[in-house]
């Protein structure tokens, strides 16, 4: 019997060609963002807050963004955000309150 290979026509994600030495620890690049406000609780069970954010530094600095967080969270915090590009969607305003 011959074996066919599968096509994976998925986007392959870059390698990384250098390694950390044995017992470091690697980092990747984050961009802060200051949280601006805290429009409501998102999920399907509450567990995460959707806040609008500011983009300090970085490609996209001064940009204003949605983004949902986990965690206990408040106006004026700093998040550190892995990538810039992708926005949370917008909440429904049907039967949702505003926090803060």
């Amino acid at each position: 019997m011959k074996e066919e290979k599968k096509e994976d026509r998925r986007p392959q994600r870059q390698q990384r060609t250098e390694e950390a030495p044995k017992g470091q620890a690697t980092f990747s690049y984050a961009v802060p963002a200051s949280v601006e406000e805290i429009i409501g609780r998102t999920g399907s069970r509450g567990e995460a807050i959707q806040v609008r954010c500011k983009v300090i530094d970085g490609r996209d600095k001064n940009k204003v963004m949605r983004r949902n967080v986990k965690g206990p969270i408040q106006v004026g915090d700093i998040l550190m955000l892995r990538e810039t590009e992708i926005e949370a969607r917008q909440l429904n305003k049907a039967g949702r309150g505003k926090l803060g």
